[in-house]
């Protein structure tokens, strides 16, 4: 079991009881840093933060407790602030940026405290205006410390002017930062936005939170005919254009190239001029999409891939089935087993450990887990250890802070689609898919199973042709929207063996309807519970690409209590 330090948490050793320390969510950026305000149960170990809302326990853990949702605050705006220094606006001409867009967009300039330096320090302030208020503010002082105001509103930065100049004719431009944005304000361009947080570190699981800004630019960006993303030029600008690419669309989006010895537009403006960075945006080129590239759409995949090597999946979690499979965005496995055999509580404990170990957020149909307040008890057990559930085994059953705990881990990162009998089509069903890669920013699809979707063969179309096409639509999907999916498929009817009285074990080739589960498939697994022993085996029977895995066998510990697998 972990230990409070492992969560960053201070206990003096050999304390009991109730016991108060700083919290290392929010304490570090609290002008009040030192001041106790998480609360500690060293015996029962848990932790409630009474600031900020963060929770968690010894036993489930909380590597990644989500504060409790708080209505946005309006921070404090005042027209003072708007009376530059005369070495601020030096500052931002020796940058190329107009004096005219600096008051255009209400830049400012004031004392803030900042949790860098740790005391208050004038600062140039961004306001972010949005139904013409400030909303929220980003500071920033001489030392490129960044901070925005205290639980402000996340949207994007000159959100009202581009709500004017929305038109399905015109192309919106997304910067990193918002020097970039005032940058291209002063070369005439007024459908310019900056993203609020900048890009996200190359090796973050979880960037949810990064991309929380698009559930309220949703219509608007619908409005716009194209987006032109305007990023850094570095490891962490590459990771935001494509998951920005990725939620709103790569048919929409176009990308920027910049001058050698330049990574950004600003700095392009500053040392090259105004027509040099006029030129980075005129020459904007579609995003490459699914099927369609040109030699200068993949240079830098293939030059990455020359240095890098080809890319393995992710880890399962179970080190003995990562001898066999990984996960790998972009492609398409199929799922079979008998009855019972525990192929979706398998699909569901492999969504967990991902969310866990990558911070992957998921996205399910599974109409026979239905209602989804059940399938979700199925997933909490997996990310507490215990059983939702009074059991009779030995696994406790999860309490009441544990399970609120799994609830908060749970919002946005899994989410479920129910909808009626007639609205069961596969089209409609990968909509709604969708638009949760644009919301959450989605990354692994379960679709579970195969029979319980409505399939609206066309006359003359034999079942075989069917699942080919349909098969090799949702292959395109995981390809385009770079999302892995899943898809669970029941065999034909077996015979048990007369000997054994037991079932064989099925292959791709033995689900109804044809041999194309197997040839559409970037990967194939059968899932075999072996019910006196508590054991469950993973057969891999198909990998498409080796980097990926290898055909072969691992065979997992399954607790029936907690619905969780382990190694033996």
């Amino acid at each position: 079991m972990k230990t409070f330090a492992d969560f960053g948490i201070e206990i003096t050793v050999g304390v009991t009881g109730d016991v108060k320390t700083t919290c290392p969510q929010c304490s570090p950026s609290r002008k009040k840093s030192t001041a106790p305000c998480l609360s500690v149960n060293v015996e029962d170990g848990v932790w409630n933060c009474w600031h900020c809302g963060w929770t968690g326990s010894l036993k489930a853990g909380a590597e990644k407790a989500e504060a409790r949702p708080k209505k946005p605050i309006r921070p404090a705006w005042d027209s003072l602030r708007l009376t530059l220094p005369a070495n601020v606006t030096e500052y931002f001409q020796g940058r190329g940026i107009s004096a005219e867009a600096l008051a255009a967009n209400q830049v400012g300039y004031g004392p803030v405290w900042m949790p860098g330096p740790n005391a208050e320090v004038t600062c140039i302030q961004f306001p972010y205006l949005k139904g013409g208020e400030v909303v929220n503010v980003k500071y920033r002082d001489g030392h490129k410390n960044f901070r925005q105001a205290k639980d402000a509103e996340k949207c994007l930065y000159r959100f009202d002017a581009i709500e004017q100049r929305a038109g399905a004719d015109r192309a919106l431009i997304v910067t990193e930062g918002e020097m970039d944005a005032l940058s291209l304000v002063t070369l005439g361009y007024q459908a310019v936005t900056s993203v609020p947080d900048g890009a996200p570190s190359p090796g973050t699981k979880n960037y949810e939170k990064k991309f929380s800004f698009l559930e309220s630019a949703e219509g608007l960006l619908a409005k716009y005919g194209r987006v032109i993303l305007c990023v850094d030029n570095d490891a962490p600008g590459q990771i935001l254009e494509r998951e920005l690419a990725r939620r709103i669309g790569f048919e929409k989006c176009w990308r920027v190239a910049y001058p050698e010895g330049t990574k950004d537009i600003n700095e392009v403006l500053a040392k090259l001029g105004p027509e040099a960075a006029r030129q980075v945006i005129e020459e904007a080129r579609p995003m490459p999409i699914a099927g369609l590239y040109t030699a200068s759409d993949i240079k830098g995949d293939v030059e990455l891939l020359y240095a890098e090597g080809f890319r393995r999946g992710l880890s399962t979690g179970w080190a003995t089935v990562d001898e066999h499979y990984t996960v790998r965005p972009g492609e398409m496995t199929i799922i079979t087993g008998i009855p019972g055999s525990g192929k979706s509580n398998w699909l569901d404990a492999l969504a967990v450990n991902l969310f866990k170990l990558h911070g992957w957020s998921f996205c399910f149909c599974s109409p026979e887990n239905w209602p989804v307040q059940r399938h979700a008890a199925a997933i909490m057990e997996k990310i507490v250890g215990k059983s939702f559930a009074p059991s009779r085994g030995l696994v406790e059953r999860m309490r009441a802070d544990e399970m609120q705990y799994a609830l908060g881990q749970m919002d946005g990162a899994f989410n479920f689609i129910m909808l009626g009998d007639e609205d069961m089509a596969l089209d409609t069903i990968l909509g709604k898919v969708r638009a949760a890669i644009f919301r959450h920013g989605v990354k692994g699809v379960v679709l579970d199973p195969w029979n319980e979707f409505e399939h609206n063969r066309p006359t003359g179309l034999s079942e075989t042709e069917y699942i080919s096409k349909a098969l090799s639509k949702v292959r395109r999907f995981a390809r385009i929207n770079d999302v892995h999916v899943w898809i669970v498929a029941h065999p034909t009817k077996l015979q048990k063996d007369k000997e054994s009285g037991e079932y064989p074990v099925p292959t791709l080739y033995d689900i109804s309807g044809s041999a194309h589960w197997y040839n559409k498939a970037d990967n194939g697994i059968t899932v075999y519970r072996h019910m006196e022993a508590d054991l469950t085996d993973i057969y891999v029977g198909k990998i498409r690409f080796r980097e990926v895995g290898q055909r072969g066998k691992a065979t997992l510990a399954y607790c029936r209590e907690s619905g969780t697998y382990h190694e033996r």
